[in-house]
C-alpha cells in the first residue's frame, strides 16, 4: 500500500547558521522506498506561525504520517518523543521575539498527548543499523513541543487518520566546533530520519520492550 510521509524540519535559531533538521529532511525530498514517499518542508522557528504553516501543509500533501525533526543541541542521540505537553514556556524568544512563559498552547487541549507512532519500534530499528537512538520522555518547552502538541491537538480537532509524531536530533559537527557538546554527522542524521519514517509507515504497532529512564 503506498503511503505518504511528511517530514518537517525548522530554520535556524538561537544565532545559528543552520538547523540540522532541515539540512536532514531536505535530503529525503520526494525519495521513495518500497511504496513510501517521504516528502520534507521546513518551518519557522515561531510560536504560533509553526502550527499555521503545518497545517497549511498538511492540506497541501494529505499525508499518512507526519514527522516533525527539531534541534536539540546537547543529546546524544536521534530521540523520537514520547509525549507532547500542553505548554509554551521559552527560554529564549523565538525568530519574531515572542517569548511565552508559562502559557498554554491550547485553550481547551488536554495537558498532553502521547506520539501515535511506533516509537520504541523506530529505536530499535535504527539502533540495529548502528544509528545512536533511545526515546525520549521531554520535548521541551520551546517551539519543538508547540509544534508537537499543536499537531497532535490538530490531529484530535479533525477526527484524522494521520499518524503523527516528533523527533529531535542532535547538533551536527559544524555546530559543535566551539561547544562543549556532542554532534552526529548529517550523513547518520538522515539515514536514522529515513529509518524512523520508514518503520513508522511500515509499522502501526509498536514493540513492547524497556526504553524508560531513572530520570
Amino acid at each position: 500500500m503506498e503511503q505518504k510521509v511528511l517530514l518537517t524540519g525548522f530554520e535556524p535559531f538561537d544565532g545559528e547558521k543552520l538547523n540540522p533538521s532541515w539540512e536532514a529532511v531536505k535530503q529525503l525530498h520526494e525519495e521513495v522506498i518500497d511504496g513510501i514517499t517521504l516528502v520534507a518542508e521546513q518551518i519557522p522557528t515561531v510560536f504560533g506561525k509553526s502550527i499555521e504553516v503545518l497545517e497549511k501543509l498538511i492540506h497541501r500533501y494529505n499525508p499518512d504520517i507526519i514527522i516533525c525533526v527539531g534541534q536539540a543541541g546537547g543529546r546524544l542521540h536521534i530521540t523520537p518523543e514520547r509525549v507532547a505537553i500542553n505548554i509554551n514556556d521559552a527560554r529564549i524568544p523565538d525568530n519574531k521575539g515572542n517569548q511565552p512563559i508559562d502559557e498554554p498552547i491550547a485553550d481547551k487541549g488536554p495537558v498532553a498527548y502521547w506520539s501515535t507512532l511506533p516509537i520504541k519500534r523506530m529505536v530499535k530499528n535504527m539502533q540495529e543499523s548502528n544509528i545512536p537512538a533511545s526515546v525520549s520522555h521531554t520535548a521541551g518547552t520551546f517551539v519543538c513541543n508547540h509544534i508537537f502538541y499543536g499537531l497532535m491537538d490538530y490531529i484530535t480537532r479533525t477526527s484524522s487518520n494521520i499518524r503523527g509524531g516528533f523527533i529531535h536530533i542532535p547538533f551536527i559537527p559544524e555546530q559543535a566546533i566551539n561547544k562543549e557538546a556532542p554532534s552526529l554527522s548529517l550523513e547518520i542524521i538522515v539515514k536514522g530520519i529515513k529509518i524512523a519514517a520508514v518503520t513508522a509507515a511500515k509499522y502501526k504497532s509498536d514493540i513492547h520492550t524497556v526504553g524508560g529512564t531513572t530520570h
